[in-house]
């Protein structure tokens, strides 16, 4: 499983559906990147410059909430990933 650094938090992407409410199928390139995801993977935390460390917010299995452009899409084993710094975390969905 893929491990990461700092503070850096590893996201399943929720699936986006292909067609709308009516029934219409949506080309790839007209759908809005989907802005939830399931944490599967956190850093240990950021270290500031003077040398402390801030212990993570969220914790693998949280639902989250991120930015529209946040992140690095990834690829691991056949799956697809969002990495991105937790200060890119809008909020934990309850």
């Amino acid at each position: 499983m893929l491990k990461p650094l700092g503070d850096r938090v590893v996201v399943s992407v929720a699936e986006q559906s292909e067609k709308t409410v009516g029934g219409i199928v949506l080309a790839a390139n007209t759908q809005e990147k989907p802005l939830t995801g399931k944490v599967v993977a956190t850093g240990t935390g950021l270290v500031t410059d003077s040398g402390q460390k801030l212990d993570m917010t969220v914790k693998e299995g949280n639902q989250v909430l991120f930015d529209k452009f946040a992140g690095q899409e990834l690829t691991y084993d056949g799956q697809s990933y969002l990495a991105l710094h937790e200060k890119d975390i809008i909020a934990i969905v309850d």
